[in-house]
């Protein structure tokens, strides 16, 4: 293969991020994993991955007679150049831009669907949502790549079938290919689109962060609520869009809270303004973000927002769900 350092024909996108309106986990599952409800906004403010392809570098696949021996890992390597990721991981074979670019490949060579050549790609990521704030970043980072890469080296997997490869990846990335508002059960990747009102959100995010792992395995973690149906979750949005209303709840808040300090600080200052905005803050995912629905009589209103992010603990940003945008 021959590398060139000129890239042509860019394509950008959004890598939005996400909010859980709520969060339930209904049980535990043989495999380990969790069995949970929620409901996923995509949100119109995230990070950008730009797709390059780099003039006349091809990687040409020998042979695939036999798909066990190729290394799909090895062969990412060649096809892929990533920058603007050097301070999230050590290596770019630990990124999930990679991850999800080797899984491709792979689903590609087990479907016999990768084509002989294969033009090199140069990825560069703007990185704008903190990481570790339950946002969802580095999935939506993952997703983006599938989906792009898919269309780049045509290589015509349905979105089905990129949500299967996106689930082996992260849990969240299902949500990010699907590419809507979406009730979500499994771990993530049943999901079913739903139809919500345009919002907006103050979203704040501390600086901390508690391991998922840990908090899985809390002894305090609420693990058996008892799972909704999916109609009566649409039914029920005025309960969770912009109050949260029991039985809806996000079962990782109480947990959170009470290991890190800064985001029960960020929390308590977005609860001192829900009189203000007639909306209930809570907490996205298993944290550390916290938002807080805008009433719009206040959403359009630059000035009192720019003064309640100035006031704010920690970092503070106001976006709208992705749908209100495109």
């Amino acid at each position: 293969m021959t590398k060139s350092t000129t890239a042509t024909s860019v394509v950008t996108r959004l890598s939005p991020a996400k909010i859980n309106l709520f969060l339930h986990i209904n049980g535990k599952r043989a495999d380990g994993y969790h069995d949970l409800q929620t409901v996923f906004r995509l949100l119109n403010w995230g990070d950008y991955l730009h797709f390059s392809a780099i003039d006349n570098a091809i990687a040409t696949i020998d042979s695939l007679v036999d798909s066990s021996a190729i290394d799909t890992d090895n062969l990412c390597g060649q096809l892929l150049t990533l920058a603007g990721a050097e301070t999230i991981t050590s290596s770019i074979e630990d990124n999930l831009i990679f991850k999800a670019a080797s899984a491709l490949l792979a689903a590609a060579i087990e479907s016999n669907r990768l084509p002989k050549q294969l033009p090199q790609i140069q990825i560069t990521l703007d990185k704008n949502l903190p990481m570790g704030a339950g946002l969802g970043g580095g999935s939506s980072n993952a997703a983006i790549t599938l989906s792009v890469l898919n269309e780049i080296w045509q290589l015509n997997l349905t979105q089905n079938e990129l949500i299967k490869i996106g689930a082996k990846v992260g849990a969240d990335v299902p949500i990010f290919i699907f590419g809507q508002d979406a009730i979500a059960m499994g771990i993530g990747e049943q999901l079913t689109a739903i139809d919500l009102p345009d919002q907006q959100y103050l979203i704040l995010t501390p600086a901390a962060h508690v391991n998922t792992a840990e908090l899985f395995a809390h002894p305090k973690l609420q693990r058996d609520i008892s799972e909704l149906p999916i109609e009566t979750i649409k039914n029920q949005s005025h309960d969770y869009v912009q109050y949260l209303n029991t039985p809806y709840q996000n079962v990782f808040t109480p947990i959170v809270t009470s290991l890190a300090p800064a985001v029960n600080e960020a929390l308590r200052y977005l609860q001192g303004l829900e009189s203000q905005l007639l909306g209930t803050a809570r907490m996205t995912g298993s944290g550390s973000a916290v938002f807080l629905p805008l009433d719009a009589s206040i959403a359009t209103d630059k000035a009192i927002l720019a003064k309640w992010i100035a006031e704010a603990p920690c970092a503070g940003y106001v976006a709208g769900n992705l749908q209100a945008n495109t």
